[in-house]
C-alpha cells in the first residue's frame, strides 16, 4: 500500500487525529498489524512531524483512558446476544 514507508507514519496519523480512532480502527482500514500502527505512531511519528505526534498522543491516550468503557459494552453486548440466542432457543421461554 505504502512504497514510501516515511509517508505511512503520517498517513496514519493524520487518520488517527481526523477520526479520532484507535490503534485498531486504523489497523483494520490501512491493513497492517496493531504493533505496526502503535510503533510508527509512537515512535516514527514523533520525528516525522512532531506537532502531529502531540494531537495523535492526545487521541491515543483519551482512547486509553476510554478502553474500559468500550470493553465493557463489548461484555454487555454479547450476554445480550447469547440470552437472546438462548431464549429462542428454548422457544421462547426463560
Amino acid at each position: 500500500m505504502f512504497t514510501d514507508l516515511k509517508s505511512r507514519p503520517v498517513a496514519l496519523g493524520q487518520y488517527i487525529a481526523e477520526h479520532g480512532a484507535t490503534v485498531r480502527d486504523a489497523a483494520a482500514v490501512f491493513g497492517i498489524s496493531k504493533s505496526t500502527v502503535h510503533k510508527d505512531v509512537t515512535e516514527k511519528l514523533r520525528r516525522e512531524s512532531p506537532s502531529l505526534y502531540k494531537n495523535v498522543s492526545s487521541v491515543l491516550e483519551k482512547n486509553k483512558a476510554e478502553r474500559h468503557l468500550r470493553g465493557g459494552e463489548a461484555t454487555r453486548h454479547k450476554y445480550e446476544l447469547l440470552k437472546l440466542s438462548s431464549s429462542v432457543d428454548n422457544g421462547g421461554e426463560q
